[in-house]
């Protein structure tokens, strides 16, 4: 989040390894808020995936004791906000606690036993206590069916925890906003409640009508606020500025939407379609989910992305926030329209078989008084605040406040929460953000990670954060065994990606945020011939062994105004002029495509277990992202998705598009991210090519600006015929085709069997290909498929294809030829001399403009 923010720098690899050999190279991506950052030191590990070999350095700290003091609670009532105990039996065993299977992976992480000794005894005693007072994670998780707006019985009942709070109203359209007839009553935990009965079989409280709570803070004085745990939250459009009013949100069954379809299982490897909903649409306004389900949906299906990560659902009052300055946590984004909305949006989603993440936001709230969660915080204590008090309530970069995770009703609020959008939405999983400023007091700003393992243990840890991440991950795989859960950490602590039972904090997939900055860097700082293949090469593998990531080469992060799209960084003002196929390409837009392919290829294939794109990069949008705000006169111009760029034929965007498309594609067949099988047998930094193979795939790379390898010979695992599964110079994908697809490649035995040492490039087999100059081709083991997958992965038919070209006049005497194998499938190829290029028919440019 909030890439603008950040100074977010790598550091070239240290280390002594060869990035040509055929060994597995991991490391943790860092980034850090406001500062720099460095890389760990890089080691090669065994193929076999042995224990971990990285340098790490002793350290000692102090840890602070364990509070043993408790009051006496009953089970499944609200508790004081500090909840501790000093019974032997609400502690586990040393043995237990030292059986930390982390530390056994890593024995780098042994110096450190202690910090893991002390926050798993705190988890443990944690999970007990729930266990004694509220039944349990899951039932604790349930806050929503107690706290806010429920139906008991034949009433409406409203809680509330504010107990710092003197006195209490509950007020709305409902009662005029007069409360003097709607006080509240305020338990000894804090809770203020009240019960509105059902009047002539009438619910005292209307539908879709607004309300607020009332108190008397310690002051004296009367404030008015959200409800904290409201489902809805509206705005009159029609006044600039106005406050946000909460909405009691119970429609009658017959305008409740109801689910149709089930949830997808969890695939083997997440391609991801990250969206905003609200700038999704061509027209400067803000979209509705109806409109995203119906008109964007079908276009990440049709481009093969399995998941879809929705941006700014939560309530949030500030558009401009991207939708990270949540105000209301338990309200969907009324701007895009209502609850069922959403719902609808989801469910379609499910039965396209997209499975739906939310990026949600526990890392901070909103400064916003009037509309939001710090609108209870007015003096008291932190024990009786969602937020911890002074300098360590407040971000100061972020300007927002930072939650209190050792509070009891903050965890209560915090995981209900979570479990809500899981249950009522049917979400299929979260990614965490800003989950860097939870892991560490000093948020990671101005802080320089180098990899040292004393930089993430230590008392610059925040233990209670810590826990409560540990908390939500369990609470959300036990909700939702197949759940996804990212976390957007910047530092790369170690065992973040681990499960919570192994002494890890238990995310699936950490995202690589170190890789969309590396190639930034190479775009705007230098040219071609001083790119570095084996710097590339070694910032894309260099992640943490047995931790998996989510690669990507740009996300809304590096869209956001002040920088560029890639694709823009690339082509700049030519693509105004520059895009049409009507006319000769321009050397500047033919390697803008070309490498934006590469690009964004070599990331999915190289860079991690999942894959990662902002919506509208697939097809190279141009421009930046800008939401209306007072810098820019409140405009939505650079707020929208200019779709009509991708679905008019005669511009090159759909290119880089159906390329997009055809790389999911492969995936989707070959599963190649899923598969541990990762080796990097050749990076040749003057030819500047990169051969690897991931799962039974092998993977040409050629950055070379100039250079065409004839007779390049690549080493491989398996023996047998090869053939092209993917090609970026294929003519579907603005290319040249000079790769012929329909050539079968046999490969040669290397050296002696069984002795790594006498094989070419480490490998066993080779075989020989043609490799143009800023292209990226792909192979497969044809006697490992049947010859019904035989297909080349291209975005349309090459028919299609053929006869979209022939209407443009682009291309004569293109020779395509078809074949229908026993499948079904279509193998196409094109038939052309690797020496000689079909060049486009001369046109006059076009007048109009992209």
């Amino acid at each position: 989040m909030f890439g603008s923010l950040s100074l977010l720098l790598q550091a070239p690899v240290s280390g002594s390894a060869s990035l040509s050999s055929p060994s597995f190279y991991w490391k943790n991506s860092k980034r850090a808020v406001g500062g720099t950052c460095d890389s760990l030191k890089l080691k090669p590990l065994r193929q076999t995936f042995g224990p971990n070999r990285l340098t790490v350095h002793n350290c000692k700290w102090s840890f602070p004791e364990i509070n043993s003091s408790i009051s006496e609670m009953k089970q499944n009532r609200a508790v004081p906000a500090v909840l501790t105990d000093d019974s032997r039996a609400m502690m586990t065993t040393e043995e237990e606690i030292d059986n930390i299977g982390l530390l056994s992976s890593d024995s780098g992480l042994q110096p450190f036993k202690d910090h893991f000794r002390y926050r798993m005894r705190k988890y443990l005693d944690q999970r007990k206590l729930l266990e004694k007072h509220e039944g349990g994670l899951k039932q604790f998780a349930q806050g929503y069916l107690k706290f806010g707006f429920n139906r008991e019985g034949s009433s409406i009942v409203y809680r509330e925890w504010a107990p710092a709070a003197e006195e209490a109203q509950l007020i709305g359209d409902f009662n005029g906003w007069d409360g003097s007839n709607h006080k509240m009553e305020k338990n000894e935990f804090g809770v203020w409640s009240i019960t509105l009965p059902d009047s002539g079989g009438n619910p005292a409280i209307p539908h879709n009508s607004r309300v607020k709570f009332r108190f008397k803070h310690g002051g004296g004085s009367w404030v008015d606020r959200i409800p904290a745990w409201i489902q809805y939250a509206t705005v009159d459009p029609a006044r600039f500025g106005a406050p946000y009013d909460g909405v009691f949100w119970d429609p009658p069954a017959p305008e409740r939407y109801q689910f149709k379809h089930p949830q997808p299982p969890r695939p083997t490897a997440p391609r991801i379609y990250e969206a905003h909903v609200g700038m999704s649409g061509s027209e400067p306004r803000v979209s509705t989910y109806r409109e995203f389900a119906d008109d964007v949906l079908p276009r990440i299906k049709a481009n093969n992305y399995n998941t879809v990560q929705l941006m700014a659902v939560m309530e949030h009052s500030y558009y401009a926030s991207f939708g990270y300055h949540i105000t209301n946590f338990f309200a969907v984004s009324s701007r895009s329209g209502t609850p069922e909305d959403l719902k609808y949006l989801i469910d379609k989603a499910h039965s396209l078989g997209l499975r739906v993440l939310m990026d949600v936001v526990h890392s901070h709230a909103s400064n916003n008084v009037t509309d939001g969660l710090n609108g209870f915080d007015v003096g008291q204590s932190s024990q009786e605040s969602y937020f911890h008090t002074g300098d360590r309530g407040y971000h100061k970069l972020w300007d927002s406040r930072l939650f209190n995770y050792s509070n009891w009703e903050v965890l209560r609020f915090l995981l209900s929460n979570l479990r809500w959008w899981l249950e009522e939405f049917k979400f299929d999983g979260f990614r965490f953000d800003g989950v860097t400023s939870m892991l560490y007091h000093h948020h990671g700003i101005n802080m320089a990670f180098s990899g040292q393992y004393k930089e993430y243990f230590s008392e610059a840890t925040d233990v209670d954060a810590v826990v409560y991440l540990m908390l939500a991950n369990c609470l959300i795989h036990d909700v939702l065994p197949d759940a996804t859960v990212i976390a957007e950490d910047v530092s790369g602590m170690p065992g973040l990606g681990r499960p919570v039972s192994e002494g890890g904090i238990g995310f699936d997939y950490r995202l690589a945020m170190g890789i969309p900055d590396k190639w930034i860097d190479y775009l705007k700082n230098k040219t071609d011939e001083e790119w570095s293949v084996n710097e590339i090469t070694g910032n894309l593998t260099n992640r943490r062994y047995t931790e998996k990531c989510v690669a990507y080469a740009e996300s809304h992060d590096q869209s956001i105004v002040g920088d560029k799209t890639m694709a823009f960084l690339l082509m700049d003002q030519e693509m105004y002029s520059g895009m049409s196929c009507l006319g000769d390409t321009s050397p500047k837009i033919e390697r803008g495509i070309a490498l934006h392919k590469m690009i964004h290829f070599l990331t999915m294939a190289l860079g991690g277990e999942g894959y990662l794109n902002f919506m509208g990069n697939e097809f190279g949008h141009p421009e930046w992202i800008d939401f209306p705000r007072e810098g820019n006169g409140w405009s939505y111009e650079k707020c929208r998705r200019q779709w009509n760029l991708v679905d008019k034929e005669h511009l090159r965007y759909k290119y880089m598009n159906a390329f997009d498309s055809a790389m999911n594609k492969l995936d989707e067949i070959f599963s190649f991210l899923a598969s541990t099988k990762q080796i990097v047998s050749s990076v040749d930094e003057e030819d500047k090519v990169i051969v690897f193979e991931r799962g039974d795939l092998v993977f040409v790379f050629n950055f070379h600006p100039e250079n065409t390898y004839e007779g390049c010979k690549i080493g491989c695992d398996l023996p047998g015929k090869y053939r092209v599964a993917l090609d970026s110079d294929a003519w579907e994908f603005g290319g040249h085709g000079r790769v012929g697809h329909d050539v079968d490649h046999f490969t040669s035995p290397e050296g002696t069997p069984g002795v790594p040492e006498t094989n070419f490039n480490n490998r066993p087999n080779s075989f020989k290909v043609l490799s143009p100059p800023r292209t990226c081709v792909v192979y497969y083991n044809a006697d490992l498929y049947e010859e019904s997958k035989s297909i080349h992965f291209v975005a349309k038919e090459l028919e299609d294809v053929k006869e979209s070209m022939d209407e443009l006049k682009l291309v004569e005497d293109l020779q395509v030829i078809t074949d229908h194998d026993g499948g079904g499938d279509v193998s196409a190829s094109t038939e052309i001399k690797t020496s000689q290029v079909v060049k486009p028919k001369e046109e006059e440019p076009s007048s109009d403009e992209d």
